[in-house]
């Protein structure tokens, strides 16, 4: 493996070496290595367009890898990941895709995650994006489908600080009773860089609740927008955090909506964007950092 692609692999699934659980590992539109466990099976779909995960019930402290990589110019490609999680279980799934670029023609990466979360289990799933490369285009557009059984509780953490071109993410997800969701989002855009952010929550089941939490900072020219649609259709309890700073001539939008379509249903949304106090930026620079350190420093404790 060359240093870009080991570097691209640590980056983005926090791998220094091949995991000791399972794992696929794709790179160039190509699957290239992958395991099963006893617990937890990787099925490659027939068209070799992504895979399907089936991991047993009652299965505890394992873990899944399943990074992409990207090292030429000019890959495009839409992969189809299908989870489906037994009852009972405990389980970390880390995925995410880095892109190296250099070439001139644009490199994508179109992703359509499925999970089906089986009764009384907990998921950690993270996902992180990165690109790197000063030339061609960097695309990541991640689609995470989520469906939880009764008592099952996700942790979704992604990821994007740096270097992705544009990209559009979209989360939908239908919650069972006593379902929890937290969903935790981090994203840094400059130059003329484009995100977009869509999260859509049915609360369908009693005691079910969902928490978005995003944070973001916006440089130089580039764009962001963040759309939440929080839906409480039964006793339930949905929050909506996003807070965003704002630098140079970036620009964001931020659209949290919540809808109840049950009276016990306790629905909040928040949303903030500003820039950097001023006060902040001087206490630091009277310490002898400069103006840029000072900055760095108060964006690196945001996004934390």
């Amino acid at each position: 493996m060359s240093k870009i692609e080991s570097d691209l692999l640590l980056a983005v699934s926090d791998l220094h070496q091949i995991p000791s659980g399972a794992f696929n590992i794709r790179e160039n539109g190509q699957a290239v290595d992958k395991r099963s466990t006893e617990n937890i099976e990787i099925v490659p779909k027939l068209d070799g367009q992504g895979i399907d995960i089936f991991v047993k019930d009652g299965t505890v402290g394992e873990s899944l890898h399943i990074p992409v990589i990207i090292t030429k110019a000019g890959v495009k490609e839409l992969v189809y990941n299908d989870f489906h999680i037994g009852k009972d279980c405990d389980v970390l799934i880390v995925a995410g895709c880095g892109i190296h670029n250099t070439g001139l023609e644009e490199s994508e990466h179109n992703g359509i995650h499925s999970f089906t979360v089986g009764k009384n289990s907990k998921v950690r799933y993270v996902e992180k994006h990165l690109g790197v490369g000063n030339k061609g285009g960097k695309i990541l557009n991640p689609v995470t489908n989520i469906e939880m059984l009764d008592g099952s509780e996700l942790v979704m953490e992604t990821t994007q600080l740096g270097g992705v071109t544009s990209s559009i993410r979209e989360t939908n997800a239908k919650l069972h009773k006593r379902t929890k969701l937290v969903i935790k989002e981090k994203i840094l855009t400059n130059e003329s860089q484009i995100a977009d952010t869509y999260f859509n929550v049915e609360l369908v089941g009693e005691d079910s609740s969902v928490e978005v939490i995003s944070r973001s900072v916006a440089k130089e020219n580039s764009r962001q927008k963040f759309y939440s649609k929080v839906i409480g259709k039964a006793k339930s309890f949905g929050h909506v955090e996003c807070d965003a700073i704002l630098m140079d001539n970036a620009i964001i939008q931020s659209t949290p909506e919540i809808l109840a379509e049950c009276t016990d249903a306790t629905l909040v949304h928040e949303a903030a964007i500003g820039k950097i106090a001023g006060e902040q930026l001087v206490k630091l620079m009277t310490m002898g950092l400069s103006e840029k350190d000072a900055e760095d420093m108060i964006i690196k404790g945001f996004l934390g």
